[in-house]
C-alpha cells in the first residue's frame, strides 16, 4: 500500500510515456519546443510494465493512465495497454491526449483493453486552436474524439483550459456542444508548470470565473460531497441532469486532502506531487538489478514523504523545474 503520514492512499498511478508533443500549446511550452529526453534515458516497454505489475500486483494500484507529453505518439502503445489490460488483478486503464491521431487508434486501443479517454481541447474555432497551439490540428482532434466514441472508449472526458483574451468567452459555447456529442466537459484551471515559467495568478481564468459564465447560460446543480471522492473535479448537473460538467480548481479550490495519485515520468523518476519539486529515482534501481519487493520498498518510501498540501497558496512556492509535458498530466 502506498500511504503516506497524512493518511492518503494512492491507487490511481498516472505513467508518463514521453515528454514529446505534437503541439506546442501556449500553456505548456514554447514554440520551438523543448529538449526531448534521450531514448536512453526513456523507460523501455518491459520496465513500464514491470513498474506498473508492481504497483498492481504489491502497492494497491487499480486505476493507470498514460500520460505525456502526447502518449500517442509512443511507439508500442497498443501493446502496452494490453499488456496491462492482462495483469491481475486488472486496473482501470485510461488515457490522457490531444487526439491528435486517435482517429486511427481508438478501435485498437479499445480492443487492447483502453477503458476511456481524456482529450485536451480548449476551443471550437479553428483559428483560435491555432493560436493556442501553434498548429493546424483542430478537425484532427475533433475526429479523434468521434473515433473515440464510436470505439466505446466511454465516457469521453475533454479537458478545457480557458486563457484571456483567446478562448475566455467559450466556456457556454463549449460546455452546449459537449452536451450535444455525449462528451463530458471538465474546465481545468491554469496551473503553474509552463515550461517558460510565466504562468501568473492574477492573469489566470478561475474556477469562479468559469462557474460565473456557465451560470449565465445553464442551471448547475453542484453534485454532493460523496459522488467526488478523490475525484480532481468538481461536478455539477446540467439544467437537472443527466449532464454534467466538471471544474478542475487545482489552484484557487485545492483537492490535497483527499489526493489519491501518484506519478511516474518517462525516464522513471516517482512524483508524489505534481508540484513535487523532488523525485525518487526508479529507473537507477531497475538497471542495477533491483528486486520487485526493493523497488516497491523505494517506491513507499517516495509516497510516505508526500507533503500536506501543493504549497500553491505559499508565499515561498517555488514551480516545478520540470514543465508538464516531462512530469505527465
Amino acid at each position: 500500500m502506498l500511504i503516506d503520514t497524512y493518511g492518503r492512499v494512492a491507487t490511481d498511478l498516472r505513467v508518463s510515456l514521453t515528454d514529446r508533443c505534437n503541439l506546442r500549446c501556449t500553456y505548456c511550452m514554447p514554440e520551438e519546443g523543448l529538449q526531448w529526453l534521450a531514448k536512453p534515458d526513456l523507460l523501455t516497454d518491459d520496465e513500464i510494465v514491470r513498474l506498473i505489475r508492481i504497483a498492481v500486483t504489491s502497492l494497491g494500484i487499480t486505476e493507470v493512465r498514460f500520460t505525456g507529453g502526447e502518449p500517442l505518439l509512443r511507439p508500442g502503445l497498443v501493446s502496452l495497454v494490453e499488456r496491462c489490460a492482462a495483469l491481475r488483478p486488472r486496473p482501470r486503464i485510461s488515457l490522457t491526449t490531444n487526439g491528435i491521431g486517435l482517429a486511427r487508434t481508438a478501435t485498437a486501443l479499445a480492443d487492447a483493453g483502453l477503458d476511456r479517454v481524456n482529450v485536451s481541447l480548449d476551443t471550437l474555432r479553428p483559428d483560435v486552436f491555432q493560436k493556442l497551439t501553434r498548429r493546424k490540428r483542430h478537425q484532427d482532434v475533433l475526429d479523434g474524439l468521434a473515433a473515440a466514441r464510436a470505439a466505446g472508449l466511454a465516457p469521453v472526458k475533454i479537458n478545457a483550459v480557458l486563457m484571456p483574451g483567446l478562448n475566455d468567452d467559450e466556456a457556454p459555447d463549449l460546455l452546449a456542444w459537449a452536451l450535444g456529442l455525449g462528451y463530458e466537459l471538465r474546465f481545468i484551471e491554469q496551473m503553474p508548470l509552463d515550461a517558460q515559467h510565466g504562468w501568473r495568478r492574477d492573469g489566470m481564468i478561475t474556477a469562479a470565473d468559469i462557474l460565473a459564465r456557465l451560470a449565465a447560460r445553464f442551471d448547475l446543480t453542484p453534485e454532493g460531497e460523496g459522488e467526488r471522492g478523490a475525484a480532481p473535479a468538481e461536478r455539477w448537473l446540467v439544467d437537472g441532469g443527466p449532464g454534467r460538467v466538471g471544474v478542475i480548481a487545482s489552484v484557487t479550490r485545492p483537492f490535497c486532502g483527499a489526493c489519491d495519485r501518484t506519478r511516474l515520468t518517462a525516464d522513471g523518476q516517482i512524483r508524489n506531487c505534481l508540484f513535487a519539486r523532488e523525485e525518487s529515482d526508479l529507473r537507477a534501481a531497475l538497471r542495477s538489478g533491483a528486486t520487485d519487493e526493493e523497488i516497491a520498498g523505494r517506491w513507499k518510501r517516495a509516497m510516505h514523504g508526500k507533503k500536506a498540501g501543493s504549497g500553491l497558496d505559499d508565499p515561498s512556492f517555488l514551480q516545478p523545474q520540470r514543465p508538464m509535458s516531462a512530469i505527465g498530466g
